[in-house]
């Protein structure tokens, strides 16, 4: 009888499974299998190690800790259990590629899901085209192998790739893309504008073919429509969605905060919380952006305060930046500057120029001159030219011709060029 306080194997992987944390499930594990009883192949000992694997592989990525349970899994005899080989493949894909490369190259029998992950894995490495080979190696291909190498493209920014590997997969397969795909795909079309027909269209497949708009491949649609400027068919989408959760109210919120909707992006908010949704990280973001954009002081700091204190979210730089932007284009610059001192993370060059220029507008040297030498520190001088040429202003602005001579100097002695206007129109 194991000594184990978990009599039966339901219910140790249901604790396992339920656990709240990695290191819970860790101790679970050596509570009901380590420490127990079980022979050595007792069925316990790979269902949990499957269990334990994914509970913590994909939160520590810790490849000590990949290569301790594969130690353990070796001396029980389930290394080669099926489902155990592919849970620690993905764990060493997540936390060591050299390991996951030398367990793929062991494994006597390597299935579809395997492939598929080392597929993944390669691409993430930038090994595209060792993806590829072991792509086209595939004695049988599912639709998650064709959405893995789909991926890799994308993940490598190869777009022409992408989209040409899933043409190859509308017109040379019997298989069709679902949802993820579609997702996958709509993600290259998002981060490009110059795509949005090729959108569009897979849009128009996926009501073709019947396919459900769940909430992932919706708030993909909505990204999509909204990144491009067609926000009535965003919002189109929205509204036809069955369920939704954060990511497309966010979607929403985001994309018309980026066009200037800032008020319409508010309502959006107010609607969103009315509903009882509660916002993340993404969703503050839009928020604080379209508060910028609108102008709306008051509204953007209330809501930078309740991200923090009522739903205890972490500000990232592109929080702080985002304030620090509306209270320098409102003419609140010591404010500015004082949140820059207190922020939580450290500043980067992007939110210390915006309060520069924001200083410029407002010809307030006071503050200019107490940010202008650590920009500079900071500043690049291959690609960040027209920040040399703002401090150069500053000081002109201020009277100070010879630090601004100087500042004017030293760009012609560093060969520092200001960036030429362009559009990618």
């Amino acid at each position: 009888m194991p000594s184990s306080p978990f009599s039966s194997l339901p219910r140790a992987l249901s604790a396992i499974k339920s656990a709240s944390n990695p290191q819970e499930a860790m101790c679970l594990y050596k509570i009901t299998v380590v420490n127990g009883d079980y022979s050595r192949l007792h069925p316990l000992g790979s269902h949990a190690a499957v269990f334990i694997l994914k509970a913590c592989c994909s939160r520590l990525r810790c490849a000590n800790f990949v290569r301790h349970l594969h130690a353990h899994l070796l001396k029980a005899g389930h290394h080669f259990h099926v489902y155990v080989a592919t849970a620690l493949l993905h764990g060493y894909v997540l936390a060591s590629f050299p390991d996951a490369r030398l367990l793929f190259e062991e494994m006597p029998n390597r299935n579809t899901v395997t492939i598929n992950t080392m597929i993944s894995g390669y691409a993430k490495q930038g090994e595209i085209s060792r993806a590829r080979l072991l792509f086209e190696e595939m004695p049988e291909r599912d639709i998650a192998s064709w959405s893995a190498m789909i991926g890799g493209y994308v993940g490598q920014g190869e777009w022409a790739q992408a989209f040409r590997l899933f043409r190859e997969l509308m017109w040379a397969e019997e298989l069709k893309p679902d949802q993820s795909t579609l997702v996958t795909l709509l993600s290259c079309c998002a981060a490009r504008a110059s795509t949005r027909l090729l959108g569009k269209s897979i849009h128009a497949y996926s009501q073709k073919s019947g396919m459900e708009i769940n909430v992932q491949l919706g708030t993909a649609l909505v990204d999509m429509y909204a990144k491009s400027g067609c926000l009535r068919s965003a919002n189109l989408v929205f509204h036809r969605m069955p369920d939704k959760n954060v990511m497309p109210w966010s979607a929403m919120i985001c994309g018309l905060a980026t066009h200037g909707r800032g008020e319409e992006a508010m309502a959006f908010f107010r609607r969103m919380k009315e509903q009882g949704v509660r916002p993340n990280e993404i969703t503050f973001t839009g928020v604080l952006n379209a508060c910028c954009h609108a102008g709306l002081v008051e509204e953007g700091k209330k809501n930078f305060h309740a991200m923090t204190e009522e739903y205890g979210l972490t500000a990232g730089v592109h929080h702080y930046g985002c304030v620090v932007d509306l209270l320098g284009k409102a003419g609140l610059l010591e404010e500015a500057y004082d949140l820059v001192r207190k922020m939580k993370v450290e500043p980067n060059i992007v939110i210390l120029t915006s309060l520069l220029a924001s200083c410029k507008t407002h010809r307030n040297l006071a503050v200019a001159e107490k940010l202008i030498e650590r920009v500079l520190g900071m500043a690049n001088p291959d690609v960040d030219g027209g920040v040399y040429a703002l401090v150069s202003d500053l000081y002109a602005l201020g009277g100070r011709w010879g630090d601004a001579e100087r500042i004017r100097t030293l760009m012609d002695r560093d060969s520092v060029k200001k960036r030429r206007g362009f559009s990618a129109i």
